[in-house]
């Protein structure tokens, strides 16, 4: 079923767009630079010694399920089940300490004029509990969608393409709006108008390419999507 606007959002005749489809990690709640540095405390602990550039370059905007496929096939191993209870307490701490809303969103959201969702390569549990943790869970009930849904995630489309068949919306009527590399990539590979904000921990110069509207202050996202003609 076609996921219907409010009198606002369908009154809004601007954009070219009829869904935006937002990553979660780094667009948003703020956990990015976060979690890679505690994904370098664990990396380190199990043998593996990364710079954060690498671990950006690597791991941000993938799955945990590649994450894990990466460590054993660099380390040559086999990770046995439950191989990382003993690290969920490090994320839990760092989280609980320093996790917050990307800056602008809440404004952003209010002023964005059409529906929207969250389709993320966290799971379903950690998608809700972080967005859960900085208010913005009610924003996108019953419209989170996670790489558990999917076979494939990203850089592969489908994620934002069940996204998208799920609320009953085209590809070309879609926006995502992301902050890696593997995620603006995804984008683009569904045909989708990608808008990649730079504000976190991939740099603009990494982002840009086709059908991609690079930017760095979310307050900066609903006058983008107003006024994004598509490619």
């Amino acid at each position: 079923m076609r996921l219907a606007g409010s009198s606002a959002q369908r009154g809004q005749s601007e954009s070219p767009f009829k869904l935006v489809i937002f990553d979660c990690d780094g667009v948003l709640v703020d956990s990015e630079t976060i979690a890679i540095r505690v994904d370098q405390r664990v990396l380190a602990d199990l043998g593996w010694d990364l710079k954060l550039d690498e671990i950006v370059r690597r791991f941000v905007g993938k799955s945990e399920a590649d994450f894990v496929a990466q460590i054993e096939e660099h380390l040559a191993i086999t990770l046995p089940a439950g191989w990382d209870r003993g690290y969920q307490s490090w994320y839990q701490r760092a989280f609980d300490r320093h996790l917050r809303a990307v800056d602008g969103i809440e404004d952003a959201l209010d002023r964005l004029g059409l529906p929207h969702c969250v389709a993320s390569s966290g799971t379903h549990s950690k998608i809700r509990r972080t967005l859960g943790k900085t208010g913005l869970l009610p924003r996108f009930e019953g419209r989170i969608f996670s790489a558990e849904d999917v076979r494939i995630g990203k850089p592969a489309p489908d994620l934002f393409l069940h996204a998208a068949d799920s609320l009953g919306f085209r590809p070309e009527e879609c926006a995502v709006v992301e902050d890696s590399v593997h995620g603006v990539e995804a984008a683009r590979a569904a045909g989708m108008h990608a808008f990649a904000f730079s504000g976190g921990v991939t740099p603009a110069s990494a982002l840009a390419g086709r059908a991609t509207t690079v930017f760095d202050r979310m307050t900066l996202l609903p006058d983008l999507v107003a006024g994004q003609l598509p490619r």
